[in-house]
């Protein structure tokens, strides 16, 4: 994880999931530096490997509610940013 620090807030997901987004998240912040962008990559990413649809909200200050499929959420911060990933629809 190059030195970041990863702290899971709230998750509805299986283990090896949880690791894949924190690794492609990971992954996204060193390569973009919009966050729109990180975003969009990771989005990308878990559509491509689950399936669609997956939302992702990056950012360092958000509110949110959101409704997700069973076994599709998670919640985490890399340092200071925040991570929002969820399947829904």
């Amino acid at each position: 994880m190059q030195g970041r620090k990863c702290v899971i807030k709230s998750v509805d997901m299986p283990e090896d999931r949880q690791q894949f987004a924190v690794e492609t998240a990971t992954k996204a912040i060193e390569n973009y530096q919009v966050e729109k962008d990180v975003a969009a990559a990771i989005k990308k990413e878990f559509d491509a490997k689950y399936g669609p649809t997956w939302h992702c909200i990056v950012g360092r200050n958000f509110g949110s509610y959101v409704t997700h499929e069973t076994g599709c959420f998670i919640y985490f911060y890399l340092d200071q940013i925040a991570v929002l990933l969820f399947k829904s629809g």
